[in-house]
């Protein structure tokens, strides 16, 4: 039996070898160019039927502007330091060009600073870092000064929408992403134009946020900015909060600064506490009463895929790989991740899967910090399914549903600024961009302290 036993052993160790003898390395730079190749292929659709407008609707091959009829050249900023970073020189210093000559935000419309704040101010301020062009700067500038009146509340927290023009603002139900998600590119705007402003009221935005956390160390879904008083109080990592953790950690880092640190420190410990969930032997991060830490919807999803990232970023390898293992089981659960996934039943959610590009920024900086190639087949397992279900006659689009695969008409900005860069930053040499000199917004607009 012992004999049968050691030969059924040597016979399985000889076909484990063999497997992973005809198992390819993954072939990173055939993947980058790949990518590049995506990338080309979508930007020339964009242009072909959007140009000068805000996004692509793919299906319809028209286009849709945030605030119509005006346009603020949404996709052309987001996407100008992917287009630098993936090296089409020519094409990025024309669009550059462009923009630099046609962009105004002297327009009498309302916007929402947040979504303004990550896409646009992010986006000229690495495109300026980049490029050395103070058209870009002085764009960022004039934008920072427009926004600045979301700030004039009696809480010092943004309201969430403000008009370019007259800076009237409206909307003071907000939520700690949108209130704490503005420090580092009003930080870094502070920074590059010399005027404290900028830093000043973004931070104290982020501190009073923070202030309002519970007696247990956790913030809320939604505050209201005027009253400082929580109008939701489920907490979790996912949309309306994901991003304001993202910010403790990364201010701290980007300007040194020490309060951010402290705030960071104390916010992971609680999180980490009462958001944390175990099921199966596996690691998720679920919901959980802000006040009492009752555990509430064991939900997880395509936004709360960045936490790895984070985790990985503060050090805590341990927690971001468990982490990122279970949202591979996401995604591969329906060959592509949902919106929001129940993880004790295994089931979507909300099946919809518009781009996302957090499951992508999270296995790049894994394998950036364990050169781990099981990250590298991870990612390429995420890309060509991305091509496999998103892919159109003239671009890339989003789905409906992971579970049909039916596709809805419509390709965001982030899907050139954030979810194709990060595809190429992961398989490009590491020489493409300083990981450790660079922070990240969380439109994936790479920073760097140059002051």
């Amino acid at each position: 039996m012992m004999k049968f036993i050691i030969s059924l052993l040597m016979l399985l160790s000889v076909a484990v070898g063999a497997f992973a003898q005809s198992s390819p390395k993954v072939d990173k730079k055939a993947l980058a160019k790949q990518v590049q190749a995506e990338f080309l292929y979508a930007w020339n659709g964009y242009k072909k039927y959007a140009w000068n407008h805000d996004d692509l609707k793919p299906l319809s091959k028209s286009y849709r502007d945030w605030h119509a009829p005006a346009t603020v050249l949404m996709t052309p900023v987001d996407s100008l330091d992917s287009l630098y970073l993936l090296g089409f020189k020519k094409e990025a210093d024309a669009t550059r060009k462009f923009i630099t000559a046609n962009l105004s935000f002297d327009k009498d419309i309302e916007v929402q600073n947040f979504e303004i704040t990550i896409r646009l101010l992010g986006g000229l301020l690495s495109s300026y870092q980049m490029t050395g062009d103070k058209k870009l700067l002085a764009l960022a500038d004039d934008l920072g000064a427009r926004l600045l009146p979301v700030f004039d509340s009696p809480t010092g927290m943004p309201y969430r929408y403000v008009n370019l023009k007259t800076g009237k603002t409206r909307d003071p139900i907000s939520n700690p992403a949108e209130t704490g998600t503005l420090l580092i590119e009003f930080g870094t705007l502070s920074k590059l134009t010399n005027k404290p402003v900028y830093y000043e009221k973004a931070k104290r935005a982020l501190v009073e946020t923070f202030r309002r956390r519970s007696k247990i160390g956790l913030v809320g879904e939604n505050i209201n900015v005027v009253t400082g008083e929580w109008t939701k109080t489920d907490s979790h990592v996912s949309g309306a909060i994901d991003s304001y953790y993202e910010y403790l950690l990364k201010c701290a880092i980007l300007f040194d600064d020490r309060d951010c640190r402290k705030m960071w420190e104390e916010s992971i410990a609680a999180v980490n506490k009462y958001l944390a969930d175990e099921v199966r032997g596996e690691l998720w991060y679920g919901h959980a009463d802000m006040n009492t830490g009752k555990r509430g919807a064991t939900m997880y999803g395509a936004l709360d895929a960045f936490f790895p990232a984070v985790l990985a970023l503060s050090g805590d390898l341990d927690r971001a790989k468990r982490l990122q293992d279970s949202g591979f089981k996401m995604w591969t659960k329906y060959g592509i991740e949902p919106e929001e996934f129940d993880y004790q039943k295994m089931e979507a959610g909300d099946p919809g899967y518009p781009l996302r590009p957090e499951i992508v920024e999270s296995t790049y900086y894994l394998y950036h910090y364990t050169g781990d190639e099981k990250y590298l087949a991870m990612g390429k397992t995420f890309f060509e399914d991305t091509v496999k279900y998103c892919r159109t006659d003239v671009a890339y689009t989003g789905l409906k549903s992971v579970v049909t695969k039916e596709k809805r008409d419509y390709m965001h900005s982030f899907f050139f600024a954030e979810t194709l860069k990060y595809y190429y930053l992961l398989f490009a040499p590491p020489a493409t961009l300083d990981f450790e000199k660079t922070i990240f917004n969380t439109e994936a607009h790479p920073i760097r302290k140059t002051w």
